[in-house]
């Protein structure tokens, strides 16, 4: 590459390759603008936006701030109190944004995972958007783990998707669940329990020491009304026995702990007590409708990480203990 101050042009011959490698070092080493990368290199300023959102696509240059600053503000170090988290990541704004906590953990997952480790990932929009937003990054010897069954959904997500979309990023191998969320009775999902290959998935999630989550609400918008686990009938009978929300598919109350009642016994997947007593259990949630269920969650300690935004961290921090 010619130093900085060479008055040399480039030609819009050479590889957009080479041309992006050098657009992406002047704007992002050396500070230049944007308008005089475009007329070293003889093209025009789109094409050089255009250059450097592939290079941060490509994760040819990672973009990064310092979390331990956001983990200082104000709420912040209140939920860090009160739930005894490592940290938490709060999206400033006073907007609920989902889109812009799904960015901050994306940006946030890759450095909680490191070599050899087992990584179970949860579903939703949320898991979803983040996955799609993660730097590729090689993490050697890493194994995704879907932690929630397959399911029918209105979205573009899904379960064995979310686990796939993490792996990919992060150069891992992933072991998705061959197994619906919800079978049609309690003796189809015993039998299909017992199969080798699931009983071999779950014994591979008992040695899980991290996991990415998030959590639904209690309303006919629920992810688990809208692909048809659950009716809203069936959640109202969970709520009368104190449900506040659903965490990996599962409906636990206050307290973070399981309610367990008629859809518990058809399902197939990881109950909330196996993300207790882990490495490392990040929640990603946003929306103060989630704030019962989030309150919950870490109250019950699955959670040592969390991201979110500003109304809903206050949200939390309003609920009563």
């Amino acid at each position: 590459m010619l130093p900085s101050d060479d008055p040399v042009r480039r030609g819009r011959g050479r590889p957009v390759e080479d041309s992006l490698l050098e657009a992406a070092w002047l704007y992002y080493v050396e500070e230049w603008n944007q308008s005089r990368i475009a007329d070293r290199l003889a093209v025009s300023r789109a094409t050089i936006v255009n250059y450097l959102q592939q290079a941060r696509e490509q994760g040819y240059v990672e973009l990064r701030v310092d979390l331990a600053v956001f983990n200082r503000q104000r709420l912040s170090v209140a939920l860090c109190e009160r739930f005894g988290l490592a940290a938490a990541l709060v999206v400033p704004g006073r907007s609920a944004s989902l889109s812009s906590v799904a960015l901050a953990a994306a940006r946030y997952c890759p450095d909680l995972v490191e070599a050899g480790d087992v990584l179970g990932v949860s579903w939703g929009e949320t898991i979803h958007e983040m996955a799609e937003r993660i730097l590729p990054r090689v993490i050697a010897d890493l194994t995704v783990v879907q932690m929630v069954g397959s399911m029918p959904s209105p979205y573009i997500f899904t379960s064995e998707g979310c686990s796939t979309n993490v792996a990919l990023k992060l150069s891992g191998r992933v072991m998705n669940l061959y197994a619906p969320a919800a079978l049609s009775s309690p003796e189809a999902a015993a039998i299909l329990r017992n199969e080798p290959l699931i009983r071999q998935h779950f014994g591979l999630l008992e040695t899980m020491r991290k996991a990415i989550f998030a959590v639904g609400s209690m309303d006919a918008e629920s992810h688990v009304v809208r692909s048809g686990i659950a009716t809203l009938e069936d959640v109202e009978d969970y709520a009368r026995n104190g449900a506040v929300g659903v965490l990996c598919g599962r409906f636990i109350d206050a307290s973070g702990r399981h309610v367990e009642g008629s859809l518990d016994e058809r399902m197939i997947g990881v109950t909330p007590d196996r993300l207790a007593g882990l490495a490392a259990g990040m929640l990603v949630a946003s929306g103060p409708d989630r704030g019962p269920a989030m309150r919950g969650a870490m109250a019950a300690g699955y959670v040592t990480h969390l991201v979110t935004d500003e109304p809903t961290a206050e949200a939390v921090l309003e609920l009563p203990d």
